[in-house]
């Protein structure tokens, strides 16, 4: 008899995990399972809504699929403590990190393990394909999407895993008696959530993945970008959680979608999945991009350390009303949509020439589907600095912007109720308004509502000419 431990983190389901799937198969009879989640103190700092949302799923995990049994504190100190505790370990089982924090936190941990001379046991689970296995015909790895996404599409996906759920649960044991200390933090963080949270887990997982490929999915192409539309699938937020295995996700979609119809969204929506991977191997390749523009001409660019500007961007005050509702939604709801994410950061980095990486950090404290990889990319196309990133001369235009994908302002009157009277001729730059017509709409500019806090125009001329500089 002895106890085997999955080690819990971003991967809160039990359908389709890895790690989870290995474990159980190599229990043999009178072997207990521990499900195990280290809380880090450096993963909880400033907690805000990015964090909320990740440690409510873990709640949903530990009350449908637990008990989860909680350490904390600094890994190996945590760890350490807990094998004292745990003194029959035949062998410990996780879904390895291949970027950021986790895999620097793993790479210190299986030394850890050595020492206790416990067995360990790690898999590739977060993203469908990993880091190292879409490569060019030299074995080097791609820097732009296009020819990345054709040889994605050329490899056989790996299968669904399903795990033996009655031999887990003849198996899971409650020691949780022992584990005091982890679950006083792990109360701590959950027992008042900053928000409401209406979607969380695996099963909410499933139901919005089923509300999705029921219909939405065939209409992804043209209505993904308009905000004001349920055209997106929302899985971002479940598979950072790892509340769905992307494996789960991509052979639903070509299991459950209909051939005779419209396959535009369909290939739309794959494509999103491929993204993923893409900004992963990215990060892998470059494990310094959080902190560092990947395009070397392109640091030390002079950013505006102006804070007062950038708080007005954060507190929603721009005078751009695509740009405060898009920042409203992430401040009231821990989401913004994909379309807004990009001209919002463009008008950070270009209108406002503030250094994208407050932008990004700022995103990581509110996103509930924050995945570094992904947002640290998606900064870094937005300013111009990262890998197949978009042209430094491309400057969105936040008006234009707001008329294209959100014609009839309803994404904007949803955010900012002050502006729900402006006409429509106005809704997009109400500034433009006559005073009369202000009264009228019940919304005096400067003071209901701020003016454009910058000229367009002249400060993407200012924008481009600073990037000209740096390039040559």
């Amino acid at each position: 008899m002895a106890t085997s431990i999955v080690w819990i983190r971003n991967d809160l389901r039990i359908h389709d995990n890895i790690a989870l799937t290995e474990a159980v198969k190599d229990l043999e009879e009178g072997d207990d399972l521990l499900l195990l989640f280290h809380i880090h103190p450096d993963l909880i700092q400033n907690f805000d809504l990015q964090h909320d949302y990740f440690f409510q799923t873990v709640k949903a995990f530990h009350e449908a699929n637990g008990p989860l049994h909680f350490i904390y504190g600094p890994e190996e100190e945590a760890f350490r403590s807990m094998f004292e505790s745990v003194d029959d370990v035949k062998g410990i089982y996780f879904n390895e990190a291949e970027t950021g924090f986790g895999k620097e936190r793993d790479g210190r941990m299986k030394p850890v393990f050595e020492d206790e001379e416990v067995p360990v046991h790690t898999y590739i689970d977060h993203p469908l394909h990993g880091a190292g296995e879409v490569t060019k015909k030299d074995g080097g790895l791609y820097q732009v999407f296009s020819p990345y996404f054709k040889q994605w599409q050329k490899l056989d996906k790996p299968s669904v895993r399903k795990v033996d759920e009655s031999k887990l649960k003849k198996h899971l044991v409650d020691r949780t008696d022992s584990f005091s200390e982890g679950k006083k933090k792990y109360e701590e963080l959950t027992e008042q959530p900053l928000l409401d949270w209406k979607h969380v887990g695996e099963q909410a997982a499933d139901e919005r993945l089923t509300f999705f490929l029921d219909e939405p999915v065939y209409y992804y192409e043209e209505d993904r970008d308009f905000p004001s539309k349920d055209g997106t699938s929302l899985m971002s937020r479940y598979l950072r959680t790892g509340a769905i295995s992307p494996r789960t996700i991509y052979h639903r979609v070509m299991q459950e979608t209909d051939g005779r119809k419209r396959q535009d969204g369909v290939e739309s929506f794959i494509r999103e999945l491929a993204f993923r991977d893409f900004y992963h191997m990215v990060y892998y390749n470059h494990p310094d991009a959080g902190d560092k523009e990947i395009t070397e001409k392109f640091r030390g660019i002079p950013w505006n350390e102006d804070e007062e500007i950038f708080e007005r961007w954060k507190e929603a005050e721009t005078g751009f009303p695509f740009i405060d509702a898009a920042i409203r939604q992430l401040n009231k709801t821990g989401w913004m949509h994909n379309r807004a994410r990009m001209a919002v950061a463009s008008f950070l980095t270009k209108d406002l020439l503030v250094d994208w990486r407050k932008g990004e950090r700022y995103f990581h404290q509110k996103l509930a589907d924050y995945e570094a990889a992904s947002n640290i990319g998606g900064w870094q196309w937005a300013s111009s600095t990262g890998t197949d990133a978009v042209p430094y001369f491309r400057v969105f235009n936040p008006v234009r912007q707001s008329e294209r994908f959100d014609p009839h302002g309803e994404y904007i009157r949803t955010w900012i109720p002050e502006l729900e009277d402006v006409p429509k001729k106005y809704i997009h730059q109400p500034h433009k308004m006559s005073e009369e017509e202000q009264k009228k709409a019940g919304c005096k500019i400067g003071e209901d509502y701020p003016e454009p806090m910058v000229d367009h125009k002249k400060m993407r001329e200012r924008a481009i000419e600073v990037y000209k500089q740096r390039k040559d």
